[in-house]
This record gives C-alpha cells, sequence and structure tokens, in this order.
C-alpha cells in the first residue's frame, strides 16, 4: 500500500528560515532574489517542530555562505534527526554528519564544470557509507527531458534524470532528493509530468 510522506524542509539564507522562488537565488544579482516567506522563528524552531511531529527525513538547506551556524542550530535541536546539504564535499561530509546530520545531501560537488564525476561520487560514498548519502538531483525541464540542476540551480549539467541514471546513482546512495525547480516555491503543486517520468 503506498502512502504520500510530508518531508518537511528548513531552507537557509543569510542564516535565515526562507522560502525561495526556484531559481531566483542568483548571488551575483540579489535583486532577483524572490521569496514567499521568511520566518521570525529561528531555525531550531522548525527542527523541534518537527522532532515533535516525527516528521523524518527533514532537510536542512544551506542556500550559499553564511548559514553554517544556522545549520548546526537546527542539527543541534534534533541530532540525526536532520538530512543536510548545500556545500557538502568529501572533505566535510563527516564533519556535518559528526555535527548531528543523519544524513548528507549533495549535488553541485558531483558535478565539476556541470559534468558528472563517478570518480566523486564513489569516494564520498567510500568515505560516509552509502546509507549516510542523498544525491540531489534537483533539475529542470530542458528539450522535454528533464536535466539535473545546481548551483542554487542555475547550471544545468551533463545528467538527464532517466532510469540509466538512477540505476547508476543508487548503488552508491540510499535516497534522491528531487525538486522541480521551475515550480520549486510557486505554491503551484507538484510537477505531475516529472513525478510522471
Amino acid at each position: 500500500m503506498s502512502r504520500t510522506k510530508f518531508r518537511p524542509c528548513i531552507d537557509l539564507h543569510d542564516g535565515k528560515v526562507k522560502q525561495i522562488v526556484g531559481g531566483s537565488l542568483n548571488e551575483s544579482n540579489l535583486d532577483e532574489l524572490k521569496t514567499n516567506f521568511v520566518a521570525k522563528e529561528s531555525p531550531s524552531y522548525y527542527a523541534n517542530l518537527y522532532k515533535q511531529h516525527d516528521l523524518t527525513g527533514a532537510h536542512v538547506i544551506k542556500l550559499g555562505l553564511g548559514n553554517d551556524a544556522a545549520a548546526k542550530e537546527a542539527l543541534s535541536a534534533w541530532p540525526d534527526g536532520l538530512q543536510i546539504g548545500g556545500g557538502i564535499t568529501d572533505e566535510n561530509a563527516q564533519d556535518w554528519i559528526d555535527a548531528g546530520a543523519e544524513k548528507v545531501i549533495v549535488t553541485s560537488f558531483l558535478f565539476p564544470d556541470a559534468r558528472f564525476s563517478l570518480d566523486r561520487l564513489q569516494r564520498l560514498s567510500a568515505t560516509i557509507s552509502r546509507e549516510r548519502l542523498v544525491v540531489d538531483l534537483s533539475c529542470r525541464k530542458r528539450d522535454k527531458k528533464w536535466v539535473v540542476a545546481m548551483n542554487k540551480w542555475q547550471t544545468i549539467t551533463d545528467t538527464e534524470i532517466n532510469q540509466a541514471t538512477l540505476d547508476l546513482l543508487s548503488t552508491y546512495c540510499s535516497e534522491f532528493l528531487v525538486h522541480a525547480a521551475d515550480v520549486e516555491g510557486l505554491c503551484q503543486g507538484i510537477d505531475t509530468e516529472l513525478v510522471e517520468c
């Protein structure tokens, strides 16, 4: 029997919890940033709320620099209960797990120069274990297919989301995180075409 599971998120920008409209975060032009919500409450408030309601699989995403302290605040509110993403590499992944993350979420590190690196994925998976790794396949639609987008959804990579990609990556991670960046933050529901794909 299948069921829907709510997986909440704490998106962090400039140390604050925000809901950002997908693809509008461009650090070279911050005037383009569009938000639907900027929280008055701290990251730990939301981490405690998710813990209280047993909303497992929640993730904390650091959108740019200046979010480490806020991320650690959330992780310490629910040790081993939240996943962390944003700037994760093979050099800092274990540090984030030691800081309380259940799992780390990685995108950009796997795509140097916007090209997928199997070597980097294998190295990261060996460093922290497959069970602690989530591969972020957030994407944008291009030419009737979905392509992984990195760098806050600004850079399109060479990797299409399809069965072959999922089969390869699943060997090295325990979960995928997929955002349809073109509809992210618009409060218009899911991208049904992507789900069907």
